[in-house]
């Protein structure tokens, strides 16, 4: 696994900052936000892009792209797997973005109003598409394998990752490395979420911005970074001696088919998706340790994803525990899932629930056990990442330990 996150640029690095409950949300400092209702984010502060590419690929390609070649990287580093010319046909990847090269976009168009059109760069249009990572990761790596990017806005990694186990289940790779990247804290994608009013104002108080749960949360936090993991097919990582964090048993998916930005207030799309996740799996809600929600910090999203969670897991939603990670990173957008998918991994790991922190006043209407701001020691052997994105798509992973 690999991941470039507000909280931390290394696995053990960020894991222990979540479990600690320390927000990655600090003030913008890139560009002057004096105009904008939002000034915080979720930024990137240990990252060394050129311990990952070269001076000439960095300028080629946006930041989004170095993210999340750097976690892809990192997750190859850390399992330990070798690629050769032998096997490469045999790897694959999938790694998305919701957005992609905004920053890039912005850039040009700067660009070619100052000076017209021959000061576009010509690395604009490939350094900038959400499907480079990918591209840029199989050609640093030489991976031969299925090359995907999948784009469902805050649902991207987490479909990344499902539909690249059944890519395994299929026979079309052994190995697919998935996930997604984000770098989308720039003038015009800050802009366009302050003026929907989806962000927090909690400017003079960036640690406790991203609250989850709590009545007194106003929006999300805005995060950059990436992650990545790496999915084998069982006697294949056997056979290679490959340390395995969890098993992938379910993956699930659904539309709201309600609104463009809203979720139903009944959190039917997320039952249902929940429910087609647990199905794969072959297993029952009361069997699911812990949650890792999709839980924003926004109010219509957060109460939506209650009420589809007490409306899956049924009698089971009592004593099942759920934790929103996002409370720490803030939210990462097309490389939510990933990362989140990851700290379930380790929840497993080291039997764990982190924290959902800066929950100080439960709001009424969110009445489940959300992990309050202290991390848990629990046992903890299957657990379920919640992903849900604009346009009503919606993704749940279902990871369980080896044994």
């Amino acid at each position: 696994m690999g991941i470039i996150s507000p909280v931390g640029s290394r696995l053990d690095v960020a894991w222990s900052n979540v479990l600690e409950g320390v927000s990655g949300t600090t003030q913008i400092e890139d560009f002057d936000t004096s105009t904008f209702p939002t000034r915080i984010a979720g930024l990137v502060k240990d990252f060394d892009v050129d311990a990952y590419l070269s001076k000439k690929d960095q300028r080629k390609n946006d930041p989004f792209i170095h993210y999340g070649v750097a976690a892809t990287m990192d997750a190859i580093a850390d399992s330990g797997l070798e690629i050769t010319e032998d096997n490469g046909h045999t790897i694959g990847i999938g790694m998305g973005s919701g957005i992609g090269g905004i920053k890039s976009i912005e850039d040009n168009h700067n660009k070619m109003l100052a000076g017209g059109v021959r000061k576009i760069s010509p690395f604009f249009i490939p350094g900038s598409i959400i499907n480079m990572t990918s591209g840029q990761a199989s050609i640093l790596q030489h991976i031969t394998g299925p090359n995907i990017s999948i784009v469902t806005a805050c649902a991207t990694s987490s479909h990344c990752i499902g539909l690249s186990a059944r890519s395994i289940e299929h026979g079309d790779a052994d190995v697919m490395l998935a996930g997604g990247s984000e770098f989308a804290t720039t003038p015009l994608a800050m802009g366009g979420f302050c003026s929907a009013r989806a962000m927090t104002t909690r400017n003079d108080d960036p640690k406790g911005a991203s609250r989850p749960y709590d009545i007194d949360r106003d929006g999300f936090v805005l995060s950059n970074g990436a992650g990545c993991v790496v999915l084998e097919e069982l006697e294949h990582a056997k056979a290679r001696g490959a340390r395995i964090y969890a098993e992938v048993i379910g993956f699930g998916m659904s539309g709201d088919a309600y609104h463009t930005t809203l979720p139903p207030a009944d959190g039917e799309g997320a039952r249902k998706c929940m429910v087609a996740a647990l199905r794969d799996a072959g297993i029952d809600a009361a069997d699911i340790d812990y949650l890792n929600a999709h839980g924003t910090s926004t109010r219509a999203g957060d109460i939506s994803e209650t009420n589809g969670i007490k409306r899956a897991f049924g009698d089971a939603a009592k004593t099942l525990t759920v934790s929103s990670t996002k409370s720490t990173t803030g939210h990462l957008l097309g490389a939510a899932g990933a990362v989140e998918a990851i700290f379930c991994a380790l929840s497993i790991r080291d039997q764990v629930i982190p924290p959902t922190i800066n929950l100080e006043n439960k709001d009424p209407e969110c009445d489940l056990d959300y992990t309050a701001n202290v991390a848990r020691d629990a046992k903890v052997r299957t657990t379920i990442s919640n992903s849900f994105g604009f346009g009503g798509t919606n993704g749940s992973i279902v990871l369980q330990a080896f044994e």
